[in-house]
């Protein structure tokens, strides 16, 4: 009763004082082949899934290996009695089943372009309150492949496309030494998402919120880092991590464009890397019987021909540039022997310079861009069962009604202008850890550059204000 208390009266004031939640694409959370594999409980690594304890973050940085020397293989049996069982027994394979409900204050109309010159629109309505069964079905081959080398490997199907694909991606090499008396944790990634491959919660891609509506309307300006390259990139990269203390980073990406053509003629996508696109990420921990606390940055630069390829004799000209840098903190502190307060906060600023677009593609104006996005968000853990997340995030930047158009009904940018801001409220409840029934409201205060018609079709910020239901279940 008095954990319950604390979270009334103490908890929910300090988080809607102090913070709030990103806008990221749904993500999964913890896969039950890691508990099969260590034989611990979900929240042996989790404070709640997908949030990494300090244990969590160790399981990831070894390559998502455990108990290394029981690490299962497929022997010979020359009965031809065992093999498929034991093949069986070793297969790290998890699936999860996602299914949701989404309301918004205004119902969402289905716009379609008319090509006849000038623009028009034609604007029909649609039912609200849409439920989904599924969402998404995601099978996860999760877990050690041999003492050095694990996976985190999803492919989820969407109700929308109606279509199995690739999604989150981390494949690890791992191993420990010694430097200076200290030990070294080092290793490999291929990652299909920057920031994936990072150990904390406060970097964009396993970021809050936790769940997210795939039909719900949501601003349309964001750095490439946050999201931008999902899925639609491929990375290599190396890490090390010295003393429990020091976390370094380096990583190079690569456009992947899954789905389409190989090789790649890059038509028909916004974003083609030129050359390799470096990401780096550098971070201190410190760690005590209580509390745990991260602070460090990351970033990264893309050279980019929207719509075509630069190749040894491809096209040649101008580029899209983009430098986004960012910085990062995270603290956990343990109340109450088992409760968890956490808070996360990041801030990004992107740099461009859009000259293929503005040149070639006539897609922006003229000009250097820039982006200032923060989102930040408390949690409040009630041992491993009950969770509340309050968030808020904001978006501002360069005003280009070339970029941004305006005058487009419910995606339109007020004047051009790429600003957005709000708050997210969830609660989470997991009555067995592999149940997991959420409930979040998403606020809009300004959407696409304005407060009220923002669109310039008379639809207000608050028309997108979401109510989202959701339960996933994984085995």
């Amino acid at each position: 009763m008095k954990r319950v208390v604390f979270f009334l009266l103490v908890a929910i004031p300090v988080v809607v004082l102090l913070c709030v939640a990103a806008l990221n694409p749904p993500k999964a959370a913890a896969v039950p082949s890691y508990a099969r594999q260590t034989g611990l409980a979900c929240s042996g690594c989790h404070y709640a899934p997908p949030e990494l304890n300090p244990a969590g973050r160790r399981f990831k940085l070894l390559g998502y290996v455990d108990r290394a020397d029981e690490t299962k293989t497929v022997k010979a049996d020359g009965g031809k009695k065992r093999a498929a069982l034991d093949l069986l027994a070793s297969l790290p394979l998890s699936v999860m089943l996602e299914t949701s409900f989404t309301a918004t204050k205004s119902p969402v109309p289905n716009v379609a372009t008319n090509p006849t010159p000038p623009p028009a629109y034609t604007v029909t309505p649609t039912q609200n309150g849409n439920f989904q069964f599924p969402q998404d079905i995601s099978l996860f081959l999760a877990g050690a492949w041999t003492s050095n080398i694990g996976s985190f490997l999803q492919v989820t199907y969407e109700t929308q496309g109606d279509h199995f694909s690739m999604d989150n991606t981390d494949i690890r090499y791992a191993n420990k030494t010694k430097l200076g008396g200290k030990e070294l944790v080092y290793g490999l990634d291929l990652n299909n998402n920057p920031t994936l491959d990072d150990l904390w919660n406060s970097t964009p891609a396993w970021g809050s919120p936790w769940i997210a509506s795939n039909s719900a309307p949501t601003p349309n300006a964001t750095p490439i880092i946050n999201g931008a390259l999902a899925q639609d990139v491929a990375g290599f990269g190396g890490y090390a991590m010295w003393n429990s203390h020091l976390y370094l980073d380096l990583s190079v990406y690569r456009s992947e464009h899954v789905g389409g053509p190989q090789p790649n003629p890059g038509t028909g996508f916004g974003y083609n890397i030129h050359g390799v696109a470096p990401y780096w990420r550098v971070a201190w921990q410190q760690l005590s019987a209580k509390t745990q606390y991260e602070i460090g940055t990351y970033g990264m630069h893309m050279r980019s021909t929207p719509n075509q390829i630069v190749g040894a004799n491809g096209v040649t000209g101008p580029e899209d540039e983009y430098t986004d840098y960012a910085f990062d903190t995270q603290i956990d502190r343990t109340l109450f022997r088992t409760d968890v307060l956490s808070f996360r906060g990041t801030y990004i600023r992107e740099n461009s310079d859009l000259l293929s677009s503005y040149l070639v593609q006539s897609a922006a104006g003229f000009g250097p861009h820039h982006l200032n996005t923060v989102m930040a968000n408390a949690e409040y853990h009630i041992g491993n069962k009950y969770t509340g997340t309050f968030g808020w995030f904001d978006t501002t930047g360069t005003s280009d009604i070339t970029l941004y158009p305006p005058n487009v009904p419910v995606s339109g940018n007020y004047n051009g202008n790429p600003s957005g801001a709000g708050y997210i409220a969830n609660i989470s409840f997991w009555p067995w850890q592999n149940l997991q029934l959420a409930a979040q409201y998403t606020g809009y205060t300004r959407f696409n550059g304005a407060q009220n018609n923002y669109d310039g079709a008379g639809r207000n910020a608050s028309s997108n204000n979401t109510i989202y239901l959701d339960a996933r279940i994984f085995f």
